[in-house]
């Protein structure tokens, strides 16, 4: 099921629920295998399952500089997030059964507490301003011994505080319920983030990005479409032009000097074809997913024009940033410049250009 999930494009309920479900069993297993037959304290999986989980939210974000699941859209990110998915589970049934069995809590008071620390966060979210990726991730980490709780509620004997549906009735029911609702959101699409139709606004914040081809006929042409339709006003970045982040300071020097000329040459052809005048900065950032990400923290923009090399020697292209790009929610305008005819390519144009 992840294979398909990491094959697939978009978002499709039943492949990746199905995929949560069998994540849910495998990490409950686990839990249960190291309890049950290693012997293994609950205290121990809960403590070791809480660090295994911080070192993958650690690692995640330092490689990638954000936890939010509305960022991903490559690989390796979701790799991230799948493995996290894993250790909540593990961490969810250790954690449930620590606090109702081994603390004596009992499965009731459990859920209860569980229901109660999630109305927390979201309280803490909606009425504090507690920051939404980090309530999210602990309303979904709660969730997890939550479940184990609502299950072990249901399933056990009532000799033991639960109500002794049996493991097959309790199994039977979140079957049933998760059949009904993912059927739901299949039909209904409710959980899909859909970018709606675009109509230019009356004066639009334009976001152009770009750099060798800053001043390539095909971007001229397009910011001239554009600014034909509605008034508007445009901002053009320019992203590190350094292949990777580890450079000394001198080539970063380097580098953005190189930056500033594109800007010298791209910005008067841009105002021309604005029929406005255009501002234009350099990124610090040498990925462009994240020059555009701090632009539009940093600043309002209704849409995105983006201007890179043809596909055979564009990483942009290479590393489908204008998917990226519409999974923020802006839609997006991709020009690229004409391919040139050269007896003698360049090898090294496809590591060294965007």
């Amino acid at each position: 099921m992840l294979v398909a999930q990491f094959r697939l494009r978009r978002y499709v309920a039943g492949v990746y629920w199905l995929g949560i479900v069998l994540i849910s069993v495998v990490g409950t297993q686990i839990t249960d295998n190291l309890t049950d037959n290693l012997g293994v304290s609950l205290v121990i999986t809960t403590i070791v399952f809480s660090v295994a989980l911080a070192i993958a939210f650690a690692v995640w974000y330092a490689s990638e500089r954000t936890l939010s699941i509305h960022t991903i859209y490559t690989t390796k990110r979701e790799g991230f997030y799948w493995l996290a998915v894993l250790f909540t589970f593990a961490l969810g049934t250790a954690a449930g059964d620590l606090i109702a069995e081994r603390l004596a809590v009992g499965y009731a008071w459990s859920l209860v507490l569980f229901i109660a620390a999630i109305a927390v966060v979201a309280a803490l979210h909606y009425r504090f301003g507690l920051n939404a990726v980090a309530a999210f991730w602990i309303a979904y980490i709660l969730t997890r011994p939550l479940g184990a709780s609502t299950g072990d509620l249901l399933s056990q004997a009532r000799h033991d505080g639960g109500l002794g549906l049996g493991t097959t009735v309790t199994s039977l029911i979140f079957l049933v319920a998760i059949l009904v609702v993912v059927t739901f959101l299949s039909v209904t699409k409710r959980d899909v983030t859909e970018i709606a139709a675009y109509h230019p606004k009356p004066h639009a914040q334009v976001l152009i990005v770009a750099n060798k081809t800053a001043a390539s006929p095909p971007l001229l042409d397009a910011v001239r479409a554009r600014a034909a339709q509605t008034r508007g006003t445009f901002q053009l970045i320019v992203p590190n032009p350094a292949a990777h982040a580890e450079i000394t300071d001198a080539e970063r020097r380097r580098h953005h000097l190189e930056a500033e000329n594109v800007l010298a040459l791209a910005l008067p052809l841009l105002d021309n074809a604005a029929g406005t005048h255009v501002e234009g900065s350099v990124s610090s950032r040498h990925d462009p997913m994240d020059a555009i990400e701090e632009a539009l923290h940093d600043g309002e923009f209704h849409e995105v024009i983006l201007s890179t090399l043809p596909q055979h020697v564009s990483n942009w292209l290479r590393a489908d940033l204008p998917s990226r790009i519409a999974h923020l929610g802006l839609p997006v305008t991709t020009v690229t410049a004409p391919r040139r005819q050269s007896s003698a390519p360049n090898p090294d144009a496809a590591t060294t250009l965007p």
